[in-house]
């Protein structure tokens, strides 16, 4: 009888940030103007790079890819938040849910390969510059894209394939402006305790693996770095790595903040601040970092 009296989820209710509705108004005017900044900027960047022909090189084309990627996992999050701020009901649909968390763990976890390529990239061009065009050359490019959209793919797919099949009966309401995997695993009736560890492994795989591949090849840049005589020579070289390290670590930062502990639910507010900076004002700042 149990079971016969449960209802399956059809939809998911998304409460945001739940304010007053003059303070609704003004999040979703500010979060409105940070996601065209983001998307006009980074699409500049994208368009710039392409077009000038002074900018086909390795290190451009991989920033290129991360400002179509900062302009994709933005799309997949912020217009379904800006709709449901000013919305009564505040639902996405079950299955447009899930499609939602499955593209934006995609997306960001290619993010997280492709930073520890760039920081690969710039370690190369300082530590090995006389070959850095025969190693970074344009198969090597594309190998290292795919491999980043390759390894994001498998790391999302065990929690995926654990967080699909878990029946949903009710009740519907997320504690956040998106479905993100904590909040939505605590509406499944059933033990959850392996999705949860596969999601944490996962989570902690992706985020410490990267980050140590990345402090790796800043380690051996820094080293070279130093051993530059001239100050201006090391100052030239320092220079090409500040704005990839300012990137890095924002995104870090509040990642492993959010993603990165056993436990998620008890400080779920501070975590939609976290979610915050990681999805738009962090994509919004990328291309005046890169253009400065």
């Amino acid at each position: 009888m149990d079971h016969i009296n449960k209802t399956t989820v059809t939809e998911f209710i998304l409460l945001g940030f739940q304010n007053e509705k003059e303070v609704e108004i003004l999040l979703f005017s500010a979060f409105l103007l940070m996601y065209m900044t983001s998307l006009i900027g980074n699409t500049m960047i994208i368009f710039l790079v392409c077009g000038d022909y002074r900018l086909h090189s390795p290190m451009y084309f991989l920033v290129s890819n991360l400002s179509f990627l900062e302009v994709a996992i933005t799309s997949t999050v912020v217009p379904k938040m800006l709709a449901n701020t000013l919305s009564l009901t505040k639902a996405i649909s079950f299955m447009g849910g899930l499609a939602q968390s499955f593209f934006y763990f995609l997306l960001g976890s290619t993010e997280f390969f492709l930073l520890a390529v760039m920081s690969f990239d710039r370690y190369v061009a300082i530590c090995n510059p006389l070959r850095y065009t025969i190693i970074m050359n344009k198969k090597t490019c594309v190998s290292l894209l795919l491999g980043s959209y390759g390894g994001a793919f498998l790391s999302v797919l065990a929690s995926s394939i654990l967080t699909a099949p878990l029946p949903f009966c009710g009740p519907n309401v997320i504690n956040h402006f998106f479905c993100d995997s904590a909040p939505v695993l605590k509406l499944v009736c059933a033990d959850i305790s392996l999705a949860e560890l596969a999601d944490f492994v996962s989570s902690a795989v992706l985020l410490l693996g990267s980050l140590l591949l990345t402090g790796l090849s800043y380690t051996y840049i820094i080293i070279t770095i130093f051993r530059i005589p001239s100050v201006q020579g090391r100052q030239k070289a320092f220079s090409t790595c500040v704005s990839h390290i300012t990137v890095v670590t924002l995104y870090y930062g509040s990642s492993i903040f959010i993603y990165v502990r056993p436990k998620k639910g008890n400080v779920m507010n501070v975590s939609k601040f976290a979610t915050v900076l990681n999805t738009i004002v962090t994509p919004m700042l990328n291309p005046f970092i890169y253009s400065l």
